[in-house]
Formats: structure tokens, C-alpha cells, sequence
């Protein structure tokens, strides 16, 4: 019964990787735009309660970290990758739970949502992935600060899509909403989103570094109208990454896009998100604020890479009844 159970309850872990119909974006409307506000105590409350209100146990629990395994954006941003390193994520990323353990739940083999590499990377990671159906997405326009020149900027992203990736996580201009420029904003994720031909585009906003929760509203609604498929929190490199208050905002600022539009558009929170608990917070949020349909690789991502390692451990306590170490799980 605990097999067929988890079996049965972890079913859409094994679907094959979908994407929406694209955004298509919308003409920047500004009184939209400015609408957004952000009670910033009722969204640290709300935030507060979703850990503390939901738990899952046992077999349910096990198939919600399979889930969340299928929604891995499994990610090396390092000055030290090498293409062995990639290719050894991109093993991991194919296979990312022992199979001894898959056989114990009843399940079949699963795979991440994506591998995330700089552009360098992306060639040894298409060639590692060939036939697997994971796809790969490439950070481009300066990651992580965006700041090099425009038109280099959008030139990676081209060279990246060239090179095979067909996700592009962009970075977006900070300054732009820092100092209420949504028009040049707008623009920006505008060129970039055409730039992406037929690849999906995740903007990362840099939340920690956006000042305010309006902000983060704001920037969000901008960067959908403009074409996004996917917002983003953060790049993983700032003193401030995912949070759950950011997260509501978005995910809420996304709810509103798709009840006005019927577009959905995927979330994407990364940075700092490491133990598997943290990932079934998030999993109940995005189930009780958007629905079941986000419940999918195609709508929801996580950004990261120590987070694997970690529900790999908690599903051989659920077979077994022990905690094993950490290097039975390796990354790579």
C-alpha cells in the first residue's frame, strides 16, 4: 500500500518536460503598473503561517520531494566549472535519485527541470543532455549584475541560443526600477524576450537589491507584460535571495496576470534554498496562492543545486528509517 501510494501521489514527477504557450506580453500599461502596492505586515504574516500550517508525512511526503526533484533548475554558476563538471551535473541531472531507492518507492526514473550554466557551459551541457528531453537554460546579459555593455549584453543571449540553450535566464537593469524608469524596463525585457527567439526567457529581478516589496510587484508586472515566461527572484549571488514574502508577491502579482489575461507564467525562486523542507513551504505556497496547475516543470523552478542532495537524503530515510551521509548522494 506505501508503494502504491507514493506511486499513485508522485505520478506528474515523471511527466516529460512541457513548456505554455508563450507570453506574447501585453503594451506597457502604466496605471496598472503604479496599482501595485505591498502591505508589507500582512505578507510577512501570511508568509509566516504557510510552514508552520502545512506538513506532510510520510509517503505523501515522499512524493512531494519527488516533485519537487522534477522542478530542480539543477545549477553550477562557479568561476571554477569546468566542462567535466558539467558533464558530471548533467549525469546527475538525468539520474538524480538512486534507482535503489526509485525501485523501493515503485517509481520510475525521473529527471531535473533543466541544468543552469553560464554561457561557456552550455555547449558540454547540450552535448551531455542529447535525448533526454532536459532542456538546458544558459545565464546571459551580464549575469550576475548586468552591467556590461547593452549590446554585449544582447549578444550573449543570441550566441547562447545558438549554442542549444532553450532557456535564457536574463538579468534585469536594477537602476531602471530603483529609480522608476518602467518605461526603460519595459524596453529592456522587451528586446531581450525577442532576442530569445523560441527560447523561453526567465527574468531575475535581484529582489534583495530592489528595495521594496512594491518594487518587486511593480518589476514584476513589467517584466510580464514585456514577454517574460518565467519571473525570477534573484541570481543566488546577492546578500538577499528567495524569501517567502517575495515570493507571495510575485506569485500573487502573477495570479492577478493570469486572471486579467488568462497567460500563466512560471516562477522561479532561487538562491539559498538548500533543505527539503524549505522546498515543501514553497510547494504549499505555490499550490494554495496558484493553483495545482503551477504544480508542474513547466510553471515552477527551483534554483539550485545543495537542494537535490538533500531530498535525496530525506527520501533514503523514508525507505529506509536511516539518514545516510552525504556523499552516498553525490552531486556529481
Amino acid at each position: 500500500m506505501q508503494r502504491e501510494t507514493t506511486r499513485d501521489a508522485a505520478l506528474t514527477a515523471q511527466l516529460p518536460q512541457t513548456y505554455e504557450p508563450r507570453n506574447p506580453g501585453l503594451p506597457l500599461d502604466m496605471d496598472w503598473v503604479m496599482s501595485a502596492q505591498a502591505n508589507r505586515s500582512a505578507i510577512e504574516r501570511r508568509a509566516g503561517t504557510i510552514g508552520a500550517r502545512r506538513s506532510v508525512k510520510k509517503e505523501f511526503q515522499a512524493a512531494w520531494l519527488l516533485k519537487a526533484i522534477s522542478m530542480i533548475d539543477l545549477t553550477t554558476l562557479a568561476g571554477d566549472d569546468t566542462e567535466g563538471r558539467v558533464r558530471r551535473l548533467c549525469a546527475k541531472a538525468k539520474d538524480p535519485v538512486r534507482h535503489d531507492l526509485l525501485e523501493a518507492m515503485g517509481m520510475a526514473p525521473i529527471t531535473t527541470g533543466a541544468v543552469c550554466v553560464y554561457h561557456e557551459m552550455v555547449p558540454a551541457a547540450v552535448a551531455a543532455l542529447a535525448g533526454t528531453g532536459v532542456p538546458v537554460a544558459a545565464v546571459s546579459t551580464g549575469f550576475p549584475a548586468g552591467l556590461s555593455p547593452y549590446r554585449l549584453r544582447i549578444a550573449e543571449i543570441g550566441e547562447s541560443v545558438a549554442a542549444g540553450a532553450r532557456e535564457i535566464d536574463i538579468v534585469i537593469s536594477r537602476r531602471h526600477v530603483l529609480t522608476g524608469d518602467w518605461q526603460a524596463l519595459y524596453d529592456e525585457v522587451r528586446e531581450m524576450r525577442a532576442e530569445c527567439g523560441e527560447a523561453h526567457i526567465k527574468t531575475i529581478l535581484a529582489t534583495g537589491e530592489l528595495g521594496s516589496l512594491r518594487n518587486v510587484a511593480r518589476a514584476s508586472y513589467v517584466c510580464m507584460m514585456a514577454g517574460a515566461d518565467f519571473i525570477k527572484t534573484s541570481t543566488g549571488k546577492e546578500s538577499v535571495n528567495a524569501t517567502l514574502p517575495v515570493s507571495l508577491v510575485m506569485m500573487r502579482a502573477i495570479r492577478d496576470y493570469h486572471e486579467r489575461t488568462g497567460i500563466k507564467i512560471g516562477y522561479k525562486p532561487a538562491g539559498g534554498i538548500s533543505k527539503a523542507k524549505d522546498a515543501l513551504t514553497y510547494l504549499a505556497l505555490v499550490k494554495e496562492e496558484l493553483g495545482d496547475a503551477w504544480l508542474s516543470p513547466h510553471l515552477f523552478r527551483f534554483g539550485a543545486s545543495s537542494l537535490l542532495l538533500d531530498i535525496e537524503r530525506q527520501l533514503e530515510h523514508f525507505v529506509t528509517g536511516h539518514y545516510s551521509a552525504g556523499y552516498r548522494h553525490a552531486m556529481g
